[in-house]
């Protein structure tokens, strides 16, 4: 039996989707997630394109309500932040929740609405992938607790010290998302891990073997996952597309091809999961489309979680 952690994403975009702004019942969700067994609990990052609430104050309060859970970003843009104000908040986080953090991070998806994201914010776009990388090199630097100067492409300072330091040596763990040659080299040679979403197992066993091959230390991998749970397969398809396309702005048809999704019996989605996990998947950051979360959690609990690694 393979050790998978699982990991459970926090409906921040569903509930702003849906105009549904009480941000207690997202720590709520938190909360039964770890009664419910779970290893983890995430947030994603969108602050204009699909805005939603802020993934680190909002884990900043999960990491007091449930100190068992590791917490983490699926995934956030560090492109859109200055490095010495992200450092500070991300060691910041990691102290205050005693290490339990990852940080899963992005350059940013090719799209008109996340392109847009970046010119209000006064980011090119074209320089995502320069930043995410230099982001990631200052941020490390800093998270050392030395004094420390830099001149790169996009930042220059000299004589900072960040207080205080991240909980564990050296700062969180930094997963990577991304598919295709460019990506899995970054991977390989920044990310602690990588967090994926390809539909195809075959690609992600492709993509696994790559990564491994090309990493110089292990490197952690993990899917993030879209799953819609019923017993009858149309009205899970049905309940799929409708939390799919409020969620995008994007027919499922064109979604669906570039991420993994089910929409199922459970014991299938076990099943299907279980593919990931045989290809190499080590930790599954699972996004529940539905409208009950309460019961969307206990369903796959009792009827999806005993099933996998299996």
């Amino acid at each position: 039996m393979a050790e998978v952690k699982i990991g459970y994403l926090l409906p921040t975009r569903d509930r702003a989707a849906g105009g549904d702004d009480d941000l207690a019942r997202l720590i709520e969700h938190a909360r039964h997630a770890d009664v419910l067994g779970f290893d983890s609990v995430w947030t994603g990052d969108s602050p204009l394109t699909r805005p939603r609430a802020d993934p680190l104050l909002l884990l900043s309060a999960v990491a007091v309500a449930a100190p068992r859970l590791t917490i983490g970003t699926a995934t956030m843009l560090p492109a859109l932040r200055h490095p010495i104000l992200l450092a500070h908040q991300l060691a910041t986080l990691d102290r205050l929740a005693g290490g339990r953090l990852i940080v899963g991070m992005g350059a940013g998806f090719p799209t008109a609405g996340t392109q847009a994201q970046f010119d209000t914010i006064g980011v090119p776009f074209r320089t995502r992938f320069s930043r995410l990388e230099e982001s990631i090199e200052v941020m490390r630097r800093l998270w050392s607790g030395k004094d420390v100067s830099f001149t790169g492409r996009h930042f220059d300072f000299s004589g900072v010290t960040l207080a205080p330091a991240p909980a564990r040596p050296g700062g969180p763990p930094i997963w990577l998302a991304g598919s295709g040659e460019s990506a899995l080299r970054r991977v390989a040679r920044l990310g602690d891990g990588w967090l994926p979403y390809p539909p195809d197992v075959a690609d992600y066993a492709r993509e696994r073997a790559a990564v491994h091959r090309l990493a110089s230390r292990p490197v952690t991998a993990a899917l993030y996952a879209t799953l819609c749970l019923d017993d009858d397969p149309q009205h899970a398809r049905k309940l799929l597309r409708k939390s799919i396309e409020r969620y995008y702005n994007a027919p499922l048809e064109q979604v669906e091809k570039i991420q993994a999704m089910f929409a199922g019996p459970p014991g299938d989605a076990a099943a299907w999961l279980n593919h990931y996990v045989g290809a190499g998947a080590r930790h599954l950051v699972i996004r529940l489309a539905a409208d009950d979360h309460h019961a969307a959690l206990e369903r796959f609990a009792a009827r999806v979680l005993p099933l996998l690694g299996m």
